[in-house]
């Protein structure tokens, strides 16, 4: 594998957003770098390579740190940074950083800013992707670092979107590694509402799976709070899925055969049994249960309507405030 990796070895570009990192973001700058570094020893990437952080609207003190640390001496690979002018959302920031590094590099890794993605399995999926994959899928071998509750809902939904038909990789979050043939068609997708998991996996490109251990988090708080947690999933079953319309479709023909049945036994209990008893529970009930599955369904008609309306506006995913590009100390070995 030697002889292909050293005819077309490649210019890798790993992005990484950030936002309210400015615990960890120095450390983290520091971790990559020396991997960039190891990687270009090793002739595994080329010289060109570099690191490009992308930061989401922080409100502490990140921009003004990655500012401090984005010319790097003695350093065999460069840095370059994103300002975005607001927060946009952990992977509208990511997709801001794959398009501005699509037509610099020739090979891109997306990664965390908290280091939880092992970093040790980079040579492997750099040698994927020399063998012929278009895309490699960095998957979790284990959850044991996740909470009882996490992991359960994880499995769940992942059953779910299998169960409505979305191409899917289970344990896959967004540590991966795209050719640049893979990286300008993910750029050609202009959904707003775009859900970068799920879209490499649709791509269909040649690829490959590399497994590893999630790591502890190396310092600050995990920014996936549950609230966007839900919205990402959200995002993952009606960017893929018309099954949540087709669901109601379902429960409106169950309850009008649920109603049959009623119907049919309040006449025959009217007739022959002379039983009917007048109570507000055969009233109630009924209203509610109609009037539950009601509104469900149009909150979820809502849904799609919503995200349809935000398509039509054709409005920027994001807006770049400031890009800062790192140099090279000429004296760098």
């Amino acid at each position: 594998m030697m002889d292909q990796i050293s005819n077309k070895i490649g210019t890798l570009a790993i992005v990484v957003p950030c936002y309210n990192e400015s615990e960890i973001i120095e450390h983290t700058i520091s971790v990559l770098l020396q991997k960039l570094e190891n990687l270009i020893d090793k002739a595994l990437i080329s010289p060109l390579s570099f690191l490009c952080l992308v930061d989401d609207g922080s409100k502490d003190i990140t921009w003004s740190l990655i500012e401090k640390n984005i010319q790097i001496k003695n350093s065999k690979a460069s840095v370059s940074a994103i300002k975005l002018a607001g927060n946009v959302g952990h992977q509208k920031a990511m997709l801001a950083g794959i398009e501005y590094c699509g037509g610099k590099c020739d090979i891109l890794l997306t990664t965390d800013a908290d280091l939880q993605d092992d970093l040790s399995v980079l040579e492997e999926m750099l040698g994927e992707y020399y063998e012929g994959s278009e895309v490699v899928f960095g998957v979790r071998n284990d959850r044991r670092l996740d909470s009882w509750w996490k992991r359960n809902t994880a499995n769940l939904y992942y059953h779910i979107l299998n169960y409505m038909g979305v191409k899917t990789l289970k344990d896959h979050a967004d540590f991966r590694l795209m050719s640049h043939k893979a990286v300008n068609s993910l750029s050609s997708f202009v959904e707003s509402n775009i859900y970068i998991r799920g879209i490499c996996v649709a791509m269909g490109f040649p690829s490959s799976i590399v497994y590893y251990g999630r790591q502890a988090r190396v310092g600050g708080n995990p920014k996936y709070s549950l609230s966007k947690m839900f919205s990402l999933g959200w995002d993952g079953i009606t960017s893929f899925s018309v099954f949540p319309l087709r669901l109601i479709s379902l429960m409106g023909l169950f309850v009008f055969l649920g109603s049959l049945v009623v119907a049919v036994r309040i006449v025959y209990a009217s007739i022959y049994l002379d039983t009917t008893v007048p109570g507000w529970s055969s009233i109630v009930l009924p209203i509610f249960l109609l009037g539950g599955i009601q509104l469900l369904s149009l909150g979820i008609i809502g849904e799609y309507i919503a995200k349809t309306y935000i398509e039509t506006k054709r409005r920027p995913r994001y807006l770049i405030d400031e890009v800062l590009e790192g140099v090279k100390e000429p004296h760098a070995k």
